[in-house]
C-alpha cells in the first residue's frame, strides 16, 4: 500500500483553520498596496472602510470564493444569482452550488455567462464597488472599466492547463495578498501541489509497456461535444502519467477533433467520457451502436464518465477530482487504497468548504457521476 504524503496531511490541517472556502478577511482600511494583476497592469489598491467587491467574467467570482470573503460581495452576475440562471443549475458549480444562499439576495452587476462578453456598467455603478475583480483578461477593458467606475480593477487568469496551471496559482496567491487571506491561498496551492505530487508518484514507477492506451471523448469545447473531440497533451492525465493514445500521433497539443475512421484507427485499451457531451453521444451511440460495440474499449466494457468541469470556466475541485478518477481508472492497483468518494468529498470540502459530492452527482448533467459506464441500462 502506498503510504499518504505527510505534507498532504499537514496542508489539510492548515486548510481547516482556514476555514475552507469562505475565509474571513481583515476587511479595515490598510496602508495602500501595489499589486501586477495577471495581464501585467500595476493596481493600486487604497481602499478606506470594508471592501466592497463584484466579480466581473468567466470564474472570477469562483476562485474569489476559494479564498475571500463572501460578506463583502456588493453584487454578482445574474449567472451566480439562483433566481436568476435556472438553466445553468443542471450543471455542478461547486462554488454556486455552495454559496448560492449567499449569492441570491445581492444585487446584479450584470447579466454574465457566455451571451455577456462586456461589463454593463449602469450595473456595476448600482452596486458601488470599491475594488472590482475581473475575468475579462484585455487590458483595454481592464482600463475602461477602472476610468469609468473609479475603483482598482484587478484580473485573473486561468491559463489552459486547468486546475495545475501555474496561473490558477498565481491568482489564487494574488487574490490571498489583496484580501489579506494569505494563510487560506497559500494553503489551497500548496494543496493543489500537494495533489500533484501525489499523482505523480503513485504512477511514476509504472512502466511502459504496462500502461493501457486512454482515449478522452465527449470534452467540452465552446460548447457541448460528440465523442470525436478530444485532447492532445490532456494536462489531467499529463499530471498521472497516463498513457493518452493521441500524444504520438503528431498532431498538435490541445483540443483536436477526430473523425470516425481515426477513431476506429485508435482503438484504446480504455475510454473516458466527460459527461458535458453525453447527450450528444447519445444520439450518435444509437444511430451507429455496432460500430461502438466492435472498438476495443466497448467490447471490454473499458467505458468510463468523468465529471465535466467547464462551466462558466473551470471548476478547479471538479477537475481535480477528475485527475484521482482517470488516474485510478488507468491504475487500478495505484489507486486501491483510497476510498474515492471520500476523496471527492475532501477535495470539495477543500475547496468550497462543503463535502457535496452527492450533490454533485446528483445535477442532472452528471449522470450519476463518476462510474464505469454499463452500456445496457445507461442511456435509459
Amino acid at each position: 500500500m502506498i503510504k499518504k504524503i505527510p505534507y498532504l496531511f499537514a496542508v489539510m490541517t492548515l486548510l481547516s483553520s482556514c476555514g475552507g472556502g469562505t475565509p474571513l478577511s481583515d476587511s479595515t482600511s490598510k496602508e495602500p498596496i501595489k499589486v501586477t494583476d495577471m495581464i501585467g497592469r500595476e493596481v493600486t489598491i487604497d481602499v478606506k472602510g470594508d471592501y466592497r467587491v463584484v466579480c466581473l467574467g468567466a470564474g472570477a467570482l469562483r476562485l474569489y470564493s476559494y479564498v475571500g470573503n463572501l460578506d463583502l460581495l456588493c453584487g454578482v452576475e445574474d449567472i451566480d444569482n439562483p433566481e436568476k440562471s435556472f438553466m445553468w443549475q443542471s450543471t455542478s458549480r461547486p462554488y454556486f452550488d455552495a454559496y448560492k444562499d449567499k449569492f441570491k439576495n445581492l444585487p446584479s452587476c450584470g447579466l454574465g455567462g457566455p451571451n455577456a462578453q462586456a461589463p454593463e456598467f449602469e450595473k456595476i455603478l448600482e452596486c458601488r464597488p470599491n475594488i472590482i475583480i475581473s475575468e475579462f483578461e484585455d487590458v483595454a477593458i481592464a482600463n475602461d472599466i477602472q476610468e469609468k467606475v473609479g475603483v482598482p480593477v484587478v484580473t485573473l487568469k486561468y491559463g489552459k492547463q486547468t486546475v495545475f496551471d501555474p496561473l490558477v496559482e498565481q491568482s489564487i496567491e494574488l487574490l490571498g495578498t489583496i484580501f489579506h487571506t494569505t494563510d487560506r491561498s497559500k494553503a489551497l496551492v500548496s494543496y493543489i501541489d500537494a495533489a500533484r505530487t501525489d499523482l505523480g508518484n503513485r504512477t511514476k514507477d509504472v512502466k511502459e509497456e504496462d500502461k493501457p492506451s486512454l482515449y478522452l471523448g465527449c470534452l467540452g469545447n465552446y460548447g457541448v461535444q460528440d465523442i470525436y473531440m478530444s485532447c492532445v497533451n490532456y494536462p489531467i492525465f499529463k499530471a498521472s502519467n497516463i498513457k493518452n493514445v493521441l500524444d504520438d500521433k503528431g498532431l498538435n497539443p490541445g483540443f483536436q477533433k477526430m473523425d470516425k475512421e481515426f477513431l476506429t484507427t485508435l482503438d484504446a485499451d480504455k475510454i473516458i467520457l466527460d459527461a458535458s457531451g453525453i447527450s450528444v453521444f447519445k444520439t450518435t451511440y444509437e444511430e451507429d451502436k455496432e460500430f461502438f460495440d466492435n472498438l476495443k474499449a466497448f467490447k471490454n466494457n473499458e467505458v468510463y464518465l468523468q465529471m465535466p468541469y467547464n462551466a462558466y470556466y473551470t471548476n478547479l475541485e471538479t477537475a481535480l477530482m477528475d485527475a484521482y478518477f482517470d488516474a485510478s481508472v488507468a491504475y487500478p492497483k495505484q489507486f486501491k487504497d483510497l476510498d474515492m468518494e471520500n476523496k471527492y468529498n475532501e477535495i470539495l470540502e477543500t475547496f468550497v468548504g462543503k463535502r457535496c459530492y452527492d450533490e454533485v452527482k446528483a445535477k442532472p448533467a452528471s449522470y450519476g457521476g463518476f462510474q464505469k459506464i454499463d452500456f445496457t441500462t445507461f442511456f435509459d
